[in-house]
This record gives C-alpha cells, structure tokens and sequence, in this order.
C-alpha cells in the first residue's frame, strides 16, 4: 500500500508539471512572471497581481499612521478652535477625542457635515458631539485583506488601530490599503518625486531635505547625532513629539544642534523638512 501511495505521489507531481497548472503560491507566481515575460500581462497588470496575492500576508501596523503623528480633535472643541485646521487640512475626516485627556475615541467628524451651518437657519450653538459619526476600530494585527472587507462591509474609509489592550495606536484608511495593491495614489499634496528619489538629499552646503519616514538610526549616522531610537522609529515621530503637535508647513523647532523646517505636513502624518545645522 506504501508503494502504491508513493507512486500516486509522484504521478500527481508529473501530472501537474504536465498541465502547467500551479499547485500553490510560489508556483503561481512563477506562472505569473513568466506570463509577463511572454507579453501575456504587462508590468503595471503583473505589479497589482502579485500585490493582491501577497496583500494578505501584511497587518495593518505595517501602513497605519502612528498616534505620534496623529492629529484628533476633542469632543468640547469649539468651532473656532478647529476650524483653520479643516480650512488647511489635505484630508476630510479626523479623530474625535473624549474631552478628558485621555486617548478614547468618541467619533470621527467628517469636515463635510460642517457645511450645514453655513446654511441660513442654523442654530447657533455649537456641539462637536452632535457632528460625528460612529467610529470603526481594527485591530494593529489585521491581515489587509481583511481590513479592504472591513472597510467595504461597514463602507468606512478610516478605522481608528488598537493594540491587544484596546489602546489606540494609530489610524488606518482605505487609500492607505489600496496602495499596497495599485501603488502611490498621488494628489496635489503629495511629496514631489524629486524629494522621494532619497530619504535624505542635500539641497545646498549644509542644508538638506529629509522624509520624515527616515529611521532614526540612518538619521544619527549620516548626520552624527544621537537621537534615541527608544520611543520613536523615525526622526518624524522625533520631531512631532518636540512640538507636542503635528506642525504645520514652514514652522521650525530647534533640537539639539538640529534646526527643522516643515516642509510637507498634512491632518494625518509629518512628510518631509528641512535640516540644517545650527552652531
């Protein structure tokens, strides 16, 4: 019976070598990429392809924005308090934070439903609470492919990421997860290409442009300085915990010897700034 076992083992194997026909992921990708050479797909279609197959081994704390860089409102904030915020702000939904510190979040205000008061008619008193909307909360060890049917299930496009003790750790939207697949989903507010070619590029003798996205270890290597790596993984989170805020574009912090520029900043998350060395 052994012998009969094994050779239907190796009848299988020549059977699926005969029809070509992939018996799991690392031959189906082969299939792909050689699909691909022979003109079959093109690259912009084999790219998405092989992104959909590997999205599902990512977690969403691989793409998520950390609360360091997070920028939430609070539920007792006044209309005026925030309202530059939204009038400057790249993105249309932020966080909403109970009013007592802490990191609970109560809701998550679309900068749309503001649009009302500007009707005729509108009460003039104003509560934040009254403007939100139910919050969708993910777990930081979500596989993507289940969070795109998440979002698509309760047709959301941002989830507030919570580690194992229900901490909130970050955010997470639906573009940042289609991008895993399809690629940089670029708009007017985007990073220049010219400032991606390189996390951190000199643009005049002692001056430089850098991601905020740079870790802070190749941070303190090509610059010489000894930030901690302790805390935060990227010279960004440095940077935003020195302000006690996310900053806005052209605001400066001295740190250390360091004076930072912002350069690209937007509701969600610190981009890029200029370095240069103080005396």
């Amino acid at each position: 019976m052994s012998g009969e076992r094994q050779h239907l083992s190796w009848w299988s194997r020549i059977t699926a070598v005969l029809t070509g026909e992939p018996q799991n992921r690392d031959e189906l990708m082969d299939l792909i990429e050689s699909a691909s050479e022979r003109g079959i797909l093109d690259e912009d279609a084999r790219a998405i392809i092989e992104s959909t197959l590997t999205v599902s081994e990512r977690l969403v704390r691989e793409i998520m924005v950390p609360r360091a860089q997070m920028i939430c409102l609070r539920d007792d904030h006044l209309l005026d308090d925030f309202l530059p915020l939204l009038l400057d702000s790249a993105h249309s939904r932020f966080p909403v934070l109970a009013d007592d510190d802490s990191d609970e979040v109560v809701g998550i205000l679309f900068a749309k439903d503001l649009l009302r008061r500007l009707l005729p008619g509108h009460d003039d008193s104003f509560r934040l609470k009254d403007y939100l909307r139910p919050s969708l909360f993910v777990p930081e060890s979500m596989h993507l492919d289940r969070l795109i049917h998440e979002f698509r299930m309760k047709q959301s496009h941002m989830a507030i990421v919570v580690n194992e003790y229900g901490g909130v750790v970050g955010l997470v939207t639906l573009e940042d997860a289609l991008e895993q697949i399809i690629g940089d989903i670029e708009d007017e507010h985007d990073l220049d290409e010219d400032l991606e070619d390189s996390l951190i590029r000199e643009v005049a003798p002692g001056e430089f442009v850098v991601q905020a996205i740079t870790p802070v270890e190749d941070f303190n290597a090509h610059f010489g300085s000894n930030f901690s790596n302790h805390d935060f993984d990227t010279i960004g989170g440095i940077i935003v915990h020195a302000f006690e805020r996310l900053p806005l574009a052209e605001e400066s912090i001295r740190i250390d010897r360091w004076t930072f520029i912002v350069l690209e900043a937007d509701s969600r998350a610190l981009r890029s700034f200029r370095v240069i060395a103080t005396p």
